[in-house]
């Protein structure tokens, strides 16, 4: 690597050793703050409510820190308000300080609430005396025209107040979410604030720069990375690209055996040079959420890492390759496998229903007590007190 140039070269295994390291997935060290400060850095993670051994979030976070339990990041949400609900990354979470970011698409939905806007007066009158309400709060039973299709009013009216900035969610229960006005929990001092970006070429270039540092590094190119953001299109990504490289905001990067060019945001170089210079890392065996942000753009993983993952929830069961709820498992730098496990909450334990080692990789004198240690540490985030396999 040279530090002069604005091209720097790399191996896959440095791009992986890195990665790793950015991720928080090496297996050594702290990371100042904790979670909420890694999800500041990362920008968002993503959010979904389907729970086999926990919901994405949960696995985001057990993955890298060894102390968390399911269902710590509700504190974090509802009770600290470091963090709150967003639609970044689809449904995500992110740190409160971002709210003024998320004004352009507040905006894009105000006049969706204006077709709702007698529903909307009764709920905020309600919400000025009480702390929270969920829609079975409210008899609005008619169906209105909601941007994912028709919705009983209450529930639309409710969903929509949050996407304009005047509800957030207050708590969940299972999957039901309850409302509150969001002045009463987002600091005013963000509240307040005009969107810091008053030009759609610098929302542009918040968003590439937001989401290179969401995974560590990212090429300009189409995937499920992008997802999200209202009106982020690819001419403008791309010019976004080009500008934040003139700048020098990022760097780009030629890896061995792949054709496009990778980017990193600058502050992250003596990472990287870091990772060409450091020894393997351990043999630590870390179960990786579906929706992780390391695995956000699957062709790039499979690009650095030779893995192919897809999360098969949403294929019928005739055409999974593998199962409904897998993990991809990773041990020191390497992807050794998949594995499918389920929670019986009458026993507490923890059931390993099928393991799928990665061809060529996995080999069981290895990995195989790493992958023991593992699963004793995901029981353990999982609340689980045995595991059967």
């Amino acid at each position: 690597m040279n530090k002069n140039t604005e091209t720097i070269h790399a191996s896959k295994e440095e791009i992986r050793r890195y990665l790793l390291s950015y991720q928080h997935l090496a297996g050594t060290g702290e990371f100042p703050g904790g979670p909420s400060a890694f999800i500041r850095r990362a920008g968002c993670i993503q959010f979904d409510p389907l729970d086999t051994v926990g919901r994405n979030p949960d696995l985001v976070l057990q993955s890298r820190f060894p102390e968390y339990r399911k269902g710590d990041i509700d504190k974090l949400l509802y009770e600290d308000r470091v963090l709150f609900d967003v639609w970044d990354k689809n449904m995500a979470i992110c740190a409160v300080e971002d709210w003024p970011y998320f004004s352009r698409f507040r905006n894009h939905f105000k006049p969706h609430a204006e077709k709702m806007k007698g529903a909307i007066k009764t709920i905020t009158a309600y919400l000025e005396k009480n702390e929270s309400a969920c829609s079975s709060d409210f008899a609005l039973e008619d169906k209105v025209p909601w941007h994912y299709g028709p919705q009983r009013t209450a529930k639309a009216a409710l969903e929509c107040m949050c996407y304009t900035g005047k509800a957030v969610v207050h708590h969940k229960k299972g999957t039901r979410r309850y409302y509150a006005l969001a002045k009463n929990h987002i600091p005013g001092e963000f509240y307040s604030m005009k969107d810091p970006n008053t030009s759609d070429s610098a929302f542009y270039q918040w968003m590439v720069l937001r989401r290179v540092s969401s995974i560590g590094l990212l090429w300009n190119r189409g995937s499920d990375a992008w997802l999200g953001p209202v009106g982020f299109k690819s001419e403008g990504r791309s010019k976004a690209f080009e500008t934040l490289a003139k700048k020098g905001s990022l760097i780009k990067i030629l890896a061995e055996g792949i054709s496009e060019p990778l980017f990193i945001a600058a502050e992250n170089l003596p990472l990287l040079r870091a990772a060409r210079e450091g020894a393997p890392l351990p043999e630590t065996v870390r179960f990786i959420a579906p929706l992780d942000n390391l695995i956000w753009d699957r062709k790039l993983i499979k690009a650095i890492f030779n893995f192919d993952y897809t999360w098969e929830v949403y294929v019928p069961q005739n055409k999974r390759r593998y199962g409904y709820y897998v993990l991809p498992v990773l041990c020191g730098e390497s992807f050794i496998g998949r594995i499918e496990m389920k929670t019986d909450r009458e026993t507490d334990t923890l059931a390993v229903e099928n393991f799928w080692p990665e061809e060529g990789v996995y080999a069981p004198g290895k990995h195989g007590k790493a992958l023991d240690r593992g699963l004793e540490r995901f029981a353990a985030y999982n609340r689980c007190t045995k595991i059967t396999r």
